[in-house]
């Protein structure tokens, strides 16, 4: 069928799909009444219980109470689900360029090492290079390690952004980052035109040059950063590029002292919130981490066909996740903000210019005239057009003022305007806080997808991240944004609540015998939920190694870094320790790949001093003597008795025990291995220590021991 122009202009930019979840809600529904089931077992078989094995008996229960109200947490996320298709071409037909609205870019980085530069400068590239009006863009980069390598970094990148932009969007490039555009596999094919191949070559030239810098020049840029110290320094803000044909850029490093708390990622991205209300004063905000690059080059056109058409919803999440509640989680990057949203509006809020008392907005915003006035401006709708704006580069002073390190002081900022504070997960606590106001979320997952990333490079820096993440997570439970209380007080809604409730959460003799009828409860479990979960993935393309590799990191990161975040959290509660902003390690991988592909070791966990490994041994050892003892004990049996009594014999635990050592198979092979993929010593005798405290311990109540 022919849509002619007129239709084709009445068609809508967004739709909402709504799943057919029917078959995974039974599913669903079999396993919880199986889990129920066992609870039941648990009671009724609890008095003819031997009174030395009512311990265990009693934590089992416990165990499976725990895992039935997760149960029950991940199915209220899942029960609906739906997902939104955008359709840029059709907001290219009916909207000028000049109407869409302007949007700052933040990016962010703690660590020229840690977070290499060449993976930010290409995060940099593919945003400059993105499909939308360049003179609506500014980018700001926040560089909390105060390195000149990052600041030369940018210069030199913007340089290469004014050939790379334009050779993207003359030949419709569709992957921007250079560093995953020019692989050694990549050349330009023989069908294109002889203008095309010779600008190729330039511009893989052009990225694999090299210029040298130096700070000791005291007319140099770079002047600033002699000896400088990072963790104490005043404010650093430079215009790269402004008035050409790339978007703004702009680099920011925050002013740092020892005497004030910089409040880790919140505090740096309430910075660029502030910096850029001052020098640009987008509606409209994107934030990035380091390593995401736009994959999509059309991510924003994606972006604005949900928010030029829905007045409801204020903040546009491109991430996979929820799309049938309130919506998706804020997960600290990759997500567009309304500025007015960040600065604390709820949806009923009508704010005029003429009811906003300069006194409201000195205590809410600070002391900066150009900020309030900004801020001002956001809340009334007001905003200027940008050919009435100042120059950034005439603002500098003024950006300084508000990227000091007591500007917040008085105000509400990390309190009730911004990225909030009194957590590691402060993009949680922020979604969580937006949420609470009434507002709704959207996800969107163009094809191909928006953005991609770096996993961290090593075991233990993942297991870092985990334990960020769990032990932030913990005290959003504990603070006063615990999603019930936003419940009651606020406009978070009930089944929204129970889904922070999952998130935040993410982190003997106890079978019944083989001869009772109940054994079938735990096996079904166990055969359902494996199966249910393969099944899902699957249908996701993903591998059986894939879902292999899933259930066992599932249950390491579980027993090591969450229970080491969680137990970490309960000490900061008791006093005994601060909480410590981890940043976490990313590797570049060469553009060949080859020694990478070839490297028998890519794939072995490896190790370091870290105690976040210990729970893992520690539970690797009490199985491995758990399942020594049940053969020690099948091997005295005689087996002229009755087979069920035979089989009687803990074979249920006996499984459990092998498949948890499956799972830390990588942690039994550490115990063996050498250098960094062994566990080192000491972090084997305090476990053993542990291990051997807990088993002489439990000897007496459990059987299996």
């Amino acid at each position: 069928m022919t849509i002619n122009v007129q239709d084709s202009k009445s068609l809508p930019l967004q739709e909402k799909i709504v799943h057919n979840n029917k078959t995974a809600r039974a599913i669903e529904l079999i396993i919880l009444s199986f889990l129920v089931s066992i609870l039941v077992y648990r009671i009724i078989s609890f008095k003819d219980q031997d009174q030395n094995h009512n311990f265990p008996w009693f934590l089992a229960f416990l165990c499976e109470s725990w895992f039935t109200f997760i149960w029950i947490l991940s199915m209220n996320i899942k029960w609906n689900q739906s997902y939104t298709i955008t359709y840029p071409e059709r907001l290219l037909e009916r909207v000028n360029e000049f109407e869409f609205p302007a949007l700052d870019i933040f990016v962010t980085t703690a660590d020229p090492i840690l977070e290499p530069c060449i993976i930010t400068m290409n995060t940099v590239l593919s945003l400059l290079a993105i499909e939308y009006p360049t003179n609506k863009l500014a980018l700001y980069l926040s560089d909390d390690a105060c390195s000149p390598l990052t600041y030369y970094s940018l210069v030199e990148t913007t340089k290469f952004a004014k050939l790379w932009v334009p050779f993207c969007k003359k030949y419709n490039i569709q992957v921007r980052a250079p560093f995953r555009y020019f692989t050694s596999n990549s050349t330009p094919l023989e069908d294109d035109c002889l203008e095309f191949q010779h600008q190729w070559k330039k511009m893989k030239i052009e990225v694999a040059a090299q210029r040298p810098f130096t700070c000791d020049d005291p007319n140099s840029e770079f002047a600033v950063f002699c000896d400088v110290n990072r963790s104490d320094h005043q404010a650093i803000i430079k215009v790269i590029s402004e008035n050409t044909d790339l978007p703004i850029v702009i680099y920011i490093s925050r002013e740092k002292n020892p005497k004030h708390h910089h409040q880790y990622k919140a505090g740096a991205m309430n910075v660029l919130t502030r910096v850029s209300g001052v020098m640009t004063n987008a509606p409209l905000m994107l934030n990035v981490d380091y390593d995401m690059y736009a994959n999509n080059p059309q991510v924003f056109l994606h972006a604005m066909c949900i928010l030029l058409v829905t007045r409801m919803i204020r903040i546009v999440y491109i991430i996979n996740g929820l799309g049938a509640l309130q919506g998706i989680f804020y997960m600290g990057s990759n997500s567009f903000h309304r500025r007015k949203v960040i600065y604390g509006l709820s949806p009923n809020d009508k704010t005029k210019s003429g009811n906003i008392r300069n006194e409201d907005l000195h205590k809410v915003f600070g002391k900066s005239f150009e900020l309030r006035e900004s801020a001002a401006q956001i809340l009334s709708g007001s905003n200027p057009k940008k050919e009435n704006r100042t120059s950034p580069s005439t603002l500098i002073d003024a950006s300084i003022d508000v990227a000091g390190c007591s500007y917040e002081y008085g105000t509400d900022w990390g309190k009730k305007v911004g990225w909030l504070y009194g957590s590691t997960s402060e993009d949680i606590l922020t979604g969580i806080n937006i949420h609470g106001k009434g507002w709704k979320s959207v996800m969107c997952s163009p094809e191909p997808l928006a953005f991609l990333g770096c996993a961290p490079s090593t075991f233990p820096s993942s297991l870092v991240q985990q334990k960020r993440w769990a032990n932030g997570l913990t005290e959003i439970l504990l603070s006063d944004k615990n999603p019930l209380l936003l419940t009651m007080k606020g406009n978070l809604w009930f089944r929204q609540a129970l889904a922070y409730y999952w998130i935040c959460l993410w982190g003997t003799h106890f079978l019944p015998k083989l001869s009772e009828m109940a054994f079938i409860i735990p096996v079904g479990i166990f055969v359902i939920y494996n199966v249910y979960v393969l099944w899902e993935l699957k249908r996701l393309g993903v591998s059986l190694r894939m879902w292999w590799n899933l259930q066992r990191m599932g249950r390491v990161i579980a027993m090591t870094s969450w229970f080491y975040g969680f137990l970490s959290m309960m000490l900061k509660l008791m006093g005994l320790s601060k909480t410590v902003f981890e940043v976490t390690q990313k590797e570049h991988m060469s553009n060949d790949g080859v020694g990478y592909h070839n490297d028998k070791n890519v794939n072995r966990f490896t190790f370091d001093k870290s105690p976040v490994f210990v729970p893992g041994v520690v539970i690797l050892l009490v199985n491995m003597t758990a399942l020594v003892n049940s053969v020690l004990k099948l091997s005295k049996v005689d087996y002229s008795e009755i087979w069920m009594e035979v089989l009687g014999l803990e074979l249920g635990e006996m499984f459990c025990s092998i498949w948890l050592l499956l799972c830390f198979w990588e942690f039994l092979k550490g115990l063996f291995g050498n250098g960094k993929h062994r566990i080192p010593s000491s972090s084997i005798w305090k476990s053993g220590v542990i291990a051997l405290f807990l088993v002489c311990s439990w000897k007496r109540s459990s059987p299996l021991l």
